[in-house]
């Protein structure tokens, strides 16, 4: 296809919102079935079964779709106004991670990609797929096949224009797009990412080992986290934005587009004290259109009595004893370890 409808893609992909739009092919990633094969046999993947089981989809794009002959891949910023880090040095509140401290990011996106589709239809024909994050597709591969960025140390997307704080998108279609070259790695030698993980959850650089992930802990794992990683995990309670926040190349981020990222204000801080006593309805309510609801009440509830147990703060240790009986066993299991942690390590008055 022409530079001409290149052009005016890229035009109204920008217009929707997207900080960025690249084109790749679906094959242009072979280096992603090794990785992944690499990433499973070493159990790196926890829980997270569908990993495994659709590998040789998420290994080999041109599988998901034979007919595609071209992936637009698109980026969308979410960088907060805030400092992220900010939080962790108040031990009575909770950390969520940006982009869960508002608005499901998987609804929005996949409005503008699904607009971006039908513009493309419309103009040049040709069918679409479009997918953003809930199949299985190598978003971040694909995204440095297209140039968009290359793959971190820390795993994640990282761009000379906006840094990483980034939603990933992508469209299939079966025209035939010219492509954009790939992009180059530009971390360097440096490890600001590997080094601030709380729980050397990188045996190197470029490998991630989900099980010490506190973004896998917090969200995926389900029961109880082993006990030698629960010191480990502070206050964060929904996800992990410390290896994201560290990047110097976010000195380039670009500001959300959209304000449904920006975040509520009762979850930018929120107190611990305040959540850990949410029943389902309640943490339903609380969370309502936010990727936090997924886990659920006890999921959630346990991540807080793991901070609460890490807070030092001893007026907490009252609310931790109120679960210690909680029907859910990994709630009851947090709890008690909260009150012995809050205990035995001291606290504040």
């Amino acid at each position: 296809m022409g530079q001409e409808l290149k052009s005016r893609l890229v035009e109204q992909a920008l217009a929707e919102g997207f900080v960025a739009c690249r084109v790749c092919r679906p094959w242009d990633v072979p280096e992603v079935p090794g990785r992944l094969a690499t990433f499973l046999a070493a159990g790196y993947h926890g829980q997270m079964g569908w990993l495994a089981e659709r590998a040789h989809w998420r290994g080999d794009p041109s599988v998901l779709w034979p007919e595609a002959r071209s992936v637009i891949m698109l980026a969308e910023s979410y960088a907060p106004e805030h400092d992220p880090r900010d939080v962790l040095a108040r031990r009575d509140r909770g950390a969520i991670s940006v982009y869960a401290q508002n608005r499901d990011y998987h609804d929005l996106v996949k409005k503008r990609l699904k607009r971006l589709a039908r513009w493309l239809i419309a103009d040049a024909g040709g069918e679409v797929k479009v997918f953003v994050d809930t199949a299985p597709v190598p978003e971040k591969p694909l995204g440095q096949a297209a140039g968009l960025g290359w793959q971190g140390k820390h795993g994640n997307l990282v761009s000379r224009d906006w840094g990483n704080w980034a939603f990933l998108g992508s469209v299939f279609t079966t025209l035939d797009l010219e492509a954009d070259a790939a992009e180059v790695n530009h971390c360097g030698s440096c490890r600001a990412c590997l080094d601030v993980c709380p729980t050397d959850a990188f045996p190197a650089p470029y490998q991630v080992d989900a099980r010490r992930c506190i973004s896998y802990l917090t969200i995926e794992h389900k029961g109880p986290v082993e006990v030698g990683l629960r010191g480990k995990l502070g206050n964060h309670i929904y996800g992990c934005d410390d290896c994201l926040a560290a990047c110097p190349w976010n000195k380039y981020a670009v500001a959300a587009s959209d304000m449904r990222y920006e975040a509520r204000p009762e979850l930018l801080a929120p107190k611990l004290a305040e959540l850990a006593v949410l029943d389902d309805a309640a943490f339903r309510a609380l969370f309502s259109g936010s990727p936090v609801k997924r886990i659920g009440r006890d999921r959630f509830v346990r991540n807080v009595l793991y901070a609460i147990g890490n807070s030092g703060e001893l007026a907490l240790r009252e609310v931790a004893q109120g679960l210690v009986e909680d029907d859910d066993e990994a709630v009851a299991d947090a709890a008690r370890w909260a009150c012995e942690g809050l205990t035995e390590r001291g606290a504040v008055g």
